[in-house]
């Protein structure tokens, strides 16, 4: 093992010298220059090398050509068999190359037997696909408001990705009174932008400029970048400054406290910093002036020194002075008016208060109150008010005296609770105001009844459920509280007097849960429908109710009933088949019902098993039963066919059907094999005579015992009519051409069904089986099985041949 690596080893260190070797013995030949645009898509066609490089195309591909390039930073692929050399990738010029233009890539094809290595190199075509960028959101610049026009400002240049034209053209600035923008040029060929001033800037009439600078490509379509130059202007002392109002008056209530705020005066200066400093001082104050008022040098608060008199002076004029740091200064006057004082606020006291109120009644009193203000004059008048949003109201009731009423009657339901705020104001100068508030609480009526969720309720519940199962609830709410809140559900009578709503449903009272009380039948019930009632416990009690349909789901629980041919009868009956039938001729019809509905009711037929497997065979869709092929004399006269009624639901239930068919030469003389032991010619004549008479006493028999069976179950299920139960059909004289399908086997009523058969070769067939009574969806057949004569035959037994 280890002697097979060695020598392994050494055959590649031979190869590689041998491909060294060649290498150094090939020759580069011509450097061949392609070009591609950048951003195009993987797969995407650089060249076909069979054409540049002059070879065949099975050359080619028998040389096992390969492209190699430098790093692996280009993704290349060579299409053996076509020469086609492809873009496995985009191409990113700018992830490449940068900003070195033009942008190369080298490449080289190598091809064996013999080895030739071929020069090449991919010039990756640069595209406008990048836009300008900033590299600074903003620029910030200073500039003094005594700059002269012409003054520039370099700006910070903008980064392009793109090379060539593609890169920065120019650059603008937005729409401004003050500067435009000129496009420099580096040494290194890079542009920036110089912002010129052509107006001198003013600070106070625009202490800062924003402007929008925008960098342009020269692609096409032109690319764009933009940064906010943001400009602050330096403030020079060219400003006075001014006071917001030249006059004041302020009026002085005489017991205002030493150091009451008279008023403030406000100066401002244009200029800003040390230039728009203010100070204030009184200016040219008399002694008595300065006695009573100070100002503060740098708030330019007025406050009073000593308490005033307004019966020794009524008014002030004081004059206030602002200046700045420099030389310039502004003026303004207070006239200051004594005030007599307005000291005593006015007094409510509460006589009577009525509390909770009843809602629904018209006009009530609230509360009785008076009012009193110890001043006079008009500080001693009083007005009295409450709320405009209340549904109450004041009325004056003599002198100082007032009564709280309401203005309408009150809605608990809306609103349980008001606070009112009686607010009484004298009409002093200033006024004085005192509030007073009281909660008023509104009592519960039994107003509102009980309101059902909904209108109408529908619940389904499938058949066969078990005993007090749950299928549902009702609910309904009581804007009123307490007792007059409290519901109870109750069922409502039934105005189907036939509906024995209590063996059906039952509800919770305290929840409206309702339940079933007992399994429901979908043959006998499918829907019902019954009121449901809510009432509270308020004086009088409210009530309302609300619809409930209770839909009833089928299930699968009835197996195929067959009416065609009755299957326990005392004598099987026997279908007739001419031997001379041909293919595909009708022998009977299975007719059968499934007292389920929807797919549960859809019936298939099946033959399961006969004497001669191939000779007849069972349309699925409706029970025909016909012949296969041609009979022959080989076939046994009698069969004995065993069939399948099967429903469409989950899962199927189904029901056999045996049925006897004997084959004769004609309907007149029914074929009989004869004895083995008759073959003198002298006893033919007999034996076929005996079995003739034997054939004709056998059908005259099996015809009287049908019709003594039909006319005994007709004088029974009339000597019985009380014994029907459920939803009854109406019984009389049915037509010849009816089949009546008494209460037996799986029928729970009696039916009358329409055969309706017609001529076909000789034969009778059935065309369809229908109820003639409108109503027989709404009666579902019973669970026994029933009894119908089935022979096939001219006999009358409640089928009309047509």
């Amino acid at each position: 093992m280890e002697a097979s690596r060695k020598l392994t080893c050494r055959q590649r260190q031979v190869h590689f010298s041998f491909f060294l070797l060649g290498l150094s013995l090939v020759n580069a030949g011509e450097l061949r220059h392609y070009s591609v645009v950048e951003e195009r898509e993987g797969r995407s066609f650089v060249t076909n090398l069979v054409n540049d490089l002059g070879l065949g195309q099975l050359e080619f591909s028998s040389r096992g050509a390969k492209v190699v390039s430098k790093g692996n930073k280009l993704r290349l692929q060579l299409d053996q068999e076509t020469g086609d050399l492809l873009l496995t990738e985009k191409v990113d010029r700018e992830e490449l190359c940068g900003h070195t233009e033009p942008c190369l890539l080298r490449f080289q094809v190598l091809l064996d037997n013999p080895l030739d290595i071929f020069q090449a190199d991919l010039q990756i075509t640069d595209i406008n696909d990048h836009s300008p960028a900033f590299l600074d959101k903003e620029i910030m610049l200073t500039i003094s408001e005594s700059s002269l026009p012409g003054a520039t400002f370099p700006l910070k240049n903008a980064q392009d990705m793109d090379v060539g034209q593609n890169g920065i053209d120019s650059y603008l600035v937005s729409s401004n009174p003050y500067f435009h923008v000129l496009t420099r040029k580096r040494s290194d060929g890079k542009k920036y932008p110089e912002l010129v001033l052509d107006r001198a800037l003013d600070r106070e009439e625009q202490a800062e400029l924003r402007l929008t600078l925008t960098a342009q490509d020269g692609g096409s379509p032109t690319r764009s970048g933009t940064t906010e130059v943001h400009i602050e202007v330096l403030d020079f002392n060219d400003n006075a400054p001014q006071f917001e109002e030249l006059l004041y008056r302020v009026q002085i209530p005489e017991d205002s406290p030493i150091g009451f705020l008279i008023t403030t005066v406000s100066a401002t200066d244009k200029d800003i910093g040390v230039n728009g400093q203010i100070s204030y001082s009184l200016f040219q104050a008399s002694d008595d002036i300065s006695k009573t008022f100070s100002i503060h040098p740098l708030t330019g608060e007025v406050r009073l020194k000593e308490q005033l008199d307004f019966e020794k002076t009524q008014s002030y004029e004081v004059n206030i002075e602002a200046r700045d740091a420099g030389t310039f200064s502004g003026k303004c006057t207070i006239l200051t008016q004594v005030v007599d004082v307005n000291d005593h606020t006015p007094e409510i006291t509460l006589s009577a208060f009525t509390n909770p109120i009843p809602e629904n009644l018209p006009e009530t009193m609230v509360a009785v109150f008076t009012v009193s203000d110890l001043d006079s004059g008009e500080n001693g008048k009083i007005t009295c008010s409450i709320q405009d949003d209340l549904p109450f109201f004041l009325r004056p009731s003599g002198e100082n005296f007032y009564t709280l009423l309401t203005q309408k009657p009150l809605d608990r339901e809306t609103t349980a609770e008001y606070n009112i705020t009686i607010t009484v104001t004298d009409l002093g100068t200033p006024r004085l105001t005192t509030q007073h508030t009281i909660t008023v609480q509104v009592s519960d009526v039994n107003d509102n009844a009980p309101a059902f969720t909904q209108t109408s309720y529908t619940l389904f519940v499938q058949e066969n459920n078990s005993p007090a199962l749950h299928i549902g609830t009702i609910s309904a709410t009581d804007s009123d509280s307490g007792s007059n809140a409290r519901i109870t559900y109750s069922l409502l009578p039934a105005h189907d007097s036939q509906l024995t709503l209590d063996s059906l449903i039952s509800i919770n009272a305290d929840n409206g849960q309702l339940f079933a009380l007992r399994a429901l039948d979908y043959e006998a019930l499918q829907t019902f429908k019954f009121l449901v009632g809510a009432t509270d416990q308020g004086s009088p009690a409210l009530s309302s109710q609300a619809l409930v349909r209770v839909l009833v789901l089928d299930a699968n629980d009835n197996a195929p009933f067959v009416l065609y041919p009755l299957q326990n009868a005392s004598a099987p009956c026997t279908e007739l088949l001419p031997r001379a039938a041909e293919p595909g001729y009708l022998v009977s019809k299975v007719v059968a019902v499934d007292r389920d509905s929807g797919q549960n009711s859809w019936l298939s037929f099946q033959l399961l098993k006969a004497t001669e497997p191939g000779l007849f065979s069972v349309w699925a869709h409706n029970g025909e039963v016909r012949t296969s092929r041609l009979l022959s004399e080989r076939d046994a006269p009698k069969h004995r066919l065993l069939l399948l009624v099967k429903d469409n639901g989950d899962p199927p239930r189904s029901a056999s059907v045996i049925l006897h068919v004997l084959l004769v030469d004609g309907f007149s003389q029914p074929y009989l094999p004869l004895p083995e032991a008759a073959h003198e010619p002298a006893q033919d004549d007999d034996a076929l005579t005996l079995y003739l008479v034997i054939a004709l006493a056998s059908v005259s028999s099996l015809f009287l015992l049908s019709v003594l069976l039909f006319v005994g179950v007709r004088l029974c299920r009339r000597a019985r009519p009380a014994s029907l139960g459920g939803c009854s059909v109406p019984e009389g004289h049915f037509p010849g051409h009816l089949v009546d399908v008494g209460r037996a086997g799986t029928l729970s009523q009696s039916y009358p069904y329409e055969v309706r058969l017609m001529g076909d070769s000789g034969t009778d067939e059935f065309k369809f089986l229908k109820p003639i009574l409108p109503n027989f969806q709404d009666h579902p057949l019973g669970s026994e099985t029933g009894e119908i004569s089935n022979c096939r035959n001219d006999w009358d037994f409640g089928i009309q041949l047509k």
